[in-house]
């Protein structure tokens, strides 16, 4: 794992990291008090919970999909991934421990995010809250879920394109994906496209993965045959994308 710790202290040199942590720490506290919720104290932990997920997810997209791309195409240029090749080390495995070392400070993120909701934002009414701990455990796996391939597919890319190009290819399908899918189901609704609804129905559905509205309007956690559903659908789109990533990632430039 001698690519993982090089990776990870990189990374943990860089400090940017500790921006992202700072912000899912303070932003879910300090963003209410200063909007409207103030107002109406019932309104606080609704605003706690937007400004919470709100930030993990905005976190992860611009510093965690751009940092597995900076260290994607970091490997190819500077020669570590040839050399690491060397000495036996496959492409497969480099992959694997170029994403595990990103994964490693994105993932405590989202246990911070989750805690933050289950404490700090947690409903007063009993039978509210014992649902609250599962729909959190859930939000958290589905984000997990859906954020750790795109994490590969960003290192991939710019291994082989450049960092820019990973970065910016999986940022756009991570938006589509939470909201541009959403225009999408809109158009189809108003007049049925065979051509749009079978690109309707191969793209990578993330809105399922945002719980954010269901936290805010307390409406309990998922079914489990939904929940079980959703993560085995997540968990085809994760193998298709380390399929892809594989096949894009490269240790070293072309000569």
């Amino acid at each position: 794992m001698r690519l993982f710790r090089l990776t990870f202290a990189t990374i943990l040199q860089r400090k940017s990291w500790a921006i992202c942590a700072f912000a899912v720490l303070v932003l879910p506290f300090a963003l209410p008090m200063i909007s409207s919720a103030t107002e109406k104290p019932i309104l606080l932990q609704p605003a706690r919970i937007l400004a919470a997920w709100g930030t993990l997810w905005v976190s992860t997209l611009l510093w965690g999909l751009f940092t597995a791309a900076r260290e994607g195409e970091t490997n190819a240029k500077t020669g570590v991934g040839e050399y690491f090749q060397t000495t036996g080390t496959s492409a497969t495995r480099q992959l694997f421990e170029i994403w595990l070392a990103v994964f490693s400070f994105v993932a405590p993120l989202a246990l911070i995010t989750a805690a933050i909701s289950q404490f700090a934002a947690a409903p007063s009414d009993p039978v509210e809250r014992s649902m609250w701990l599962v729909l959190n455990l859930q939000y958290t796996a589905l984000f997990l879920l859906v954020i750790a391939p795109l994490l590969a597919f960003a290192t991939a890319i710019a291994s082989r394109f450049g960092g820019i190009t990973g970065f910016t290819v999986t940022l756009f399908i991570t938006l589509y994906g939470l909201y541009g899918i959403g225009y999408l189901d809109n158009m189809l609704k108003l007049e049925a496209n065979p051509i749009l609804h079978g690109v309707w129905l191969f793209s990578p559905h993330y809105n399922f993965a945002d719980l954010t509205q269901r936290l805010y309007f307390k409406t309990g956690a998922l079914p489990t045959n939904a929940f079980w559903s959703m993560t085995v659908y997540f968990a085809g789109i994760l193998a298709v994308y380390v399929g892809l990533s594989r096949l894009c990632f490269r240790t070293k430039l072309s000569a």
